[in-house]
């Protein structure tokens, strides 16, 4: 599966190998390392444009170029050599994803075997050719390979122990030329260095024809780059395996190694190195000198532990100090946290009483401005209400709160009441037809509760509309028998006459009026229905009585002479 948000450089490339002829593919892929150089090093953007380059196959174009033959590449070792380094630098730090097993098990050991290919070739084209200056290209070229190596085994550290058992590495390992020899004794102390144990991995005939080959070296060649380079890698080796110390004591391959040694040059460079093998391999001095390595490590670790243990005490002298501190500090804190949170609570006791404060005197405006609207002779009646409603709040009040406190105290029994309920739910089970039943007379009781209550409320608005009429009626009334002052200040010659004739309709409407109007009000509540009646036939009665006191009246006071 092809990446997201490829580069296009490698998409390019990619395109560019794809429709290119075979001979022109070498050239084309060295701009790999161009856009490897430009991109900043151990970034992620490096690490995505290595996995590009594996997920477009130019890794395994680069691996098809170097198996191919150097003289039908176009230009030659140098492009071949610029291969290896790109193809190493893509390796290594390469995360392959999902393919990582194809990359770690194939990919990675052929790239290896190919490295090893082009070393033997160039090691052939070295020997072979007779200029100096060709000699020394091609020496530069197989300088280029091995490093190329040794960059991809540093990478990918399991691919040792095959280089190591590789037939072509011993073929170089076994050359006679001190250049080349000194080149891959060079590569195989660098990749010991590295991981010195796969050395004992690998067969026994390798590893046999490994060390016979470097002691032959360090023997027998004149060289003193590659005598030194062996006496180093045959120390390492004896140092930290002990099992390689023992086949050069013990095995016959290796009989009179010790006296091959102590005959060997002693003012050289390597001398201390070959000193220091030759004790290895001197069981005495070689006891000798672990003994004493012994004692050294022993005094060492006990002044280790020496200065671990003063070092110790003395850190726990300030610690009585630093737990005084703290305890001061998490007191201090604590008590500061309190304080702020008295302060706050303060502050919030004191804004809520000024907000009651605020909301009583605006409670107290709005009445007065209230009382200021109303007028005097209602004031009475608007504390009559206020009252009322104070002592419905307060009634109100007092049943929640009554309620509450049964409630509280009911719960554990209603608690118990449920959970018995639940628990013969489980026993008796309803069928679905008394279910039905039932549901349908719990519907039938809730619609009918909410049908009388709506004619309820309906018959309830009609008794206050009805009483608000007749109170204004009464008020009219109570008005109207002021008019006859009116007549007698607006009619100064009317005779005395005319005002016993008002007097009398005023007298004889007074118990008219109470029999109408003050009993049914005081008896409405015990008859709802009959009540209706009874003050529908009296309002029409007051009207009737009103009309004919208006006509005696007029005609009294306007037909008298």
């Amino acid at each position: 599966m092809k990446p997201t948000g490829t580069d296009p450089r490698i998409l390019s490339l990619a395109a560019e190998v794809a429709k290119s002829p075979e001979q022109n593919v070498p050239v084309i892929l060295l701009k790999l390392k161009e856009i490897i150089n430009n991109t900043p090093l151990g970034s992620s953007e490096l690490k995505k444009v290595k996995q590009d380059i594996y997920c477009y196959d130019l890794i395994q174009y680069c691996l098809l170029v170097l198996s191919q033959d150097c003289s039908r590449i176009q230009g030659g070792w140098t492009t071949i050599s610029q291969l290896t380094q790109i193809l190493s630098h893509c390796c290594v730090g390469l995360e392959p994803g999902e393919d990582g097993e194809e990359f770690y098990k194939e990919l990675l050991p052929s790239a290896a075997e190919n490295f090893l290919v082009l070393g033997r070739r160039l090691q052939t084209c070295f020997i072979n050719a007779a200029k100096g200056e060709e000699k020394d290209k091609l020496l530069h070229f197989f300088q280029i390979v091995t490093d190329s190596l040794f960059w991809l085994l540093g990478g990918h550290i399991q691919l040792i122990q095959n280089v190591l058992q590789s037939d072509h590495f011993l073929h170089l390992l076994q050359t006679d030329n001190v250049q080349i020899g000194a080149t891959v004794m060079t590569l195989l102390q660098n990749i010991l260095q590295i991981n010195s144990g796969d050395l004992l991995k690998i067969e026994g005939k390798t590893l046999h024809s490994i060390l016979d080959e470097i002691l032959f070296k360090l023997l027998s060649t004149p060289s003193p780059v590659i005598r030194s380079v062996s006496t180093k890698l045959l120390l390492m080796l004896a140092e930290s395996h002990q099992e390689i110390l023992i086949l050069l004591r013990l095995s016959a391959c290796y009989k009179g190694l010790t006296s091959l040694l102590n005959k060997q040059e002693t003012m050289t460079e390597f001398s201390r190195e070959l000193r220091q093998l030759v004790v290895l391999l001197t069981p005495k001095i070689h006891q000798e000198v672990e003994e004493q390595k012994l004692h050294k490590a022993a005094c060492l670790i006990q002044a280790y532990w020496k200065g671990f243990q003063t070092r110790k005490r003395l850190k726990k002298l300030p610690s009585a100090v630093i737990a005084l501190q703290r305890s001061f500090r998490s007191k201090r804190t604590k008590t500061l946290l309190e304080l702020n949170r008295q302060k706050e609570e303060e502050d919030l006791r004191l804004r809520l009483r000024l907000q009651r404060q605020r909301a009583m005197r605006l409670s107290r405006e709005s009445r007065l401005s209230m009382l200021e609207i109303v007028h005097p002779g209602q004031v009475e009646k608007y504390y009559r209400e206020m009252e009322e409603k104070s002592a419905l709040i307060i009634q109100k009040h007092w049943r929640g709160y009554r309620e509450r406190k049964n409630f509280r105290q009911q719960r554990p029994s209603l608690t118990e009441y449920k959970a018995a309920v639940t628990l013969q739910r489980a026993g008796s089970q309803m069928s679905d037809v008394a279910s039905r039943e039932l549901h349908a007379q719990a519907q039938e009781r809730l619609q009918h509760y909410f049908m009388g209550r709506a004619i309820e409320e309906r018959a309830q608005q009609h008794r206050e509309a009805l009483m608000a009429q007749i109170s204004t009626n009464i008020e009219q009334l109570m008005s109207m028998f002021c008019f006859h002052l009116c007549f007698r200040k607006g009619m100064p010659h009317a005779r005395d006459v005319s005002f016993k004739i008002l007097k009398m309709p005023q007298i004889a409407f007074m118990p008219a009026l109470r029999e109408i109007y003050i009993i049914p009000v005081f008896t409405y509540m015990y008859s709802c229905s009959f009540c209706l009646c009874l003050l529908s036939i009296k309002i029409f009665q007051a009207k009737l009585l009103i009309s004919k006191m208006f006509y005696s009246t007029s005609h009294i006071l306007f037909c008298s002479p």
